[in-house]
C-alpha cells in the first residue's frame, strides 16, 4: 500500500461518519470530530467473486449482540460495499449522544456473521480538513434526524422531529472517490460555509475546493449555508448529483469548477419540504444511467440523468417540480450501495429493525 501512501498506524476515529471506498479495497472513513478523514487497508479476507444478492434480516440486533449493546444503541451512519469481495462495511455510533463510541464493522455476505475492523497497527494515511469549523463555531446546522433524536415541532399541521447541532459535526457530510480525487461534501469556518473539496489519493495538500450556492426551491431563496447531505458521481464521474434537506436536487458539473471559486449549482428538481435525503447511488438500465435518491419522507426516487442533462435550472419558488421522477413503492430505505451491474443493496427500516435488502434494478 506505500504507492497511496499508507504506513503502519492508526486512525482514531472519534465519531462514526461517512465512508466510501477507493481503490484496491481502501476504505475512507470521516471523523468529523477530529475535522479528520482516514485511508485504511482493511484487509478484507473475502475472496474476489461474483457479487450475489444479498438478503439479511436484524441487521442492528445482529450488530448490538456483537457489540454488547440493545439493538436500539446501533446507529447506522453510513454503508459501503468492498468491490471485489462485496462484504458489508457500517459505520457505526455504539450509543447516543456525545457518549457514542465509534466503530467499524464488516459484515460477511456469505454467513452474515459479524466482526470489528481493526484501526491500529493497520496501514494507514490521514488528511486534516484545514478549513474546518472551529471546534467553538456557535453556529448550528439543522437536519430532520432518524430515529428519536432531537425536538418535535409541528408545522402547517404536520409533526417533524429536527436535530439542532454544531456545524463542525457536519464538516463531511458524504464522500466518493472518483478517478484519483476523494469528492468530500460539508460545511467550513466561512461565511459561504457550503463546500465541496476535491482531495487528492495519495493524500495531498493540494486540496481544490468551491463554495456552493443553491436556489432552495421550497424555501424561495438563494442558500449558501446549507449542506450537501448526499450526492453521487454520475456521466462517468464528470458531474454530481447532490440533494439538500427540504428538498432541492442540483446538478454540479466537476469540469467547469474552477477552485477557489463560488459555484452555483443548478437546481434541477424539488423532493418536497419536511423532507431529507439520506443516500443516493447511480445505475445503468437498458443502456441508459438512473439515479435512486433515498429520503424519509417518500418512497424511493428514480430519476433518468438524460432528464437532468435537459432540466432548465429552478429558480422560483413553486410546487414540486423538475425533472420527472418515478417514486417506487420501497419505503424506509436509509442506505444504499451499488452491489453489482444489476443489484443496489439497501438498508431498510421494516417495524422497529433493520435490514439488508438487494434490488434488482431491472425491476426498478
Amino acid at each position: 500500500m506505500s504507492e497511496y501512501g499508507l504506513s503502519v498506524g492508526s486512525a482514531e476515529i472519534g465519531s462514526a461518519g461517512p465512508i466510501a471506498f477507493g481503490p484496491d479495497g481502501i476504505l475512507f472513513l470521516a471523523d468529523n470530530a477530529a475535522a479528520k478523514i482516514f485511508a485504511v487497508d482493511v484487509a478484507d479476507p473475502g475472496e474476489k467473486s461474483e457479487a450475489e444478492p444479498f438478503d439479511l434480516e436484524n441487521v442492528d440486533e445482529r450488530v448490538g449482540s456483537f457489540l454488547g449493546c440493545e439493538a436500539d444503541d446501533v446507529i447506522i451512519r453510513d454503508m459501503a460495499v468492498h468491490p471485489s469481495s462485496h462484504n458489508v462495511y457500517l459505520s457505526v455510533q455504539r450509543g447516543h449522544g456525545d457518549a457514542g463510541q465509534s466503530v467499524l464493522v464488516r459484515i460477511d455476505r456469505i454467513d452474515g456473521t459479524v466482526a470489528q475492523i481493526a484501526l491500529s497497527d493497520v496501514p494507514v494515511a490521514v488528511v486534516t480538513i484545514a478549513d474546518a469549523p472551529a471546534e467553538d463555531d456557535e453556529r448550528l446546522d439543522i437536519t430532520l434526524p432518524q430515529g428519536d433524536e432531537g425536538e418535535e415541532l409541528e408545522i402547517r399541521g404536520h409533526k417533524i422531529r429536527i436535530l439542532r447541532r454544531p456545524i463542525r459535526t457536519s464538516t463531511v457530510t458524504d464522500m466518493a472517490y472518483v478517478d484519483g480525487s476523494l469528492l468530500v461534501a460539508g460545511l467550513s469556518n466561512e461565511e459561504f460555509s457550503s463546500k465541496l473539496r476535491r482531495i487528492p489519493f495519495p493524500f495531498t495538500d493540494d486540496v481544490a475546493d468551491n463554495s456552493l450556492e443553491i436556489f432552495h426551491v421550497s424555501h424561495g431563496k438563494w442558500e449558501t449555508a446549507a449542506p450537501i447531505r448526499t450526492f453521487v458521481p454520475y456521466d462517468g464521474g464528470r458531474s454530481i448529483l447532490a440533494s439538500y434537506t427540504c428538498t432541492p436536487v442540483v446538478h454540479f458539473p466537476l469540469s467547469d469548477l474552477t477552485p477557489g471559486t463560488k459555484t452555483v449549482g443548478r437546481t434541477v428538481a424539488e423532493l418536497g419540504a419536511m423532507n431529507q435525503p439520506l443516500d443516493m447511488v447511480s445505475f445503468f438500465q437498458g443502456g441508459e444511467e438512473h439515479l435512486l435518491v433515498a429520503n424519509s419522507r417518500h418512497g424511493l426516487v428514480k430519476i433518468s440523468c438524460r432528464d437532468i442533462d435537459a432540466q432548465e435550472p429552478l429558480t422560483e419558488p413553486q410546487e414540486p417540480v423538475g425533472v420527472p421522477r418515478e417514486t417506487e413503492d420501497l419505503k424506509g430505505i436509509t442506505r444504499l450501495a451499488n452491489l453489482s451491474e444489476g443489484h443496489v443493496l439497501a438498508l431498510q427500516v421494516d417495524g422497529d429493525r433493520r435490514h439488508l435488502r438487494t434490488l434488482k434494478t431491472a425491476s426498478l
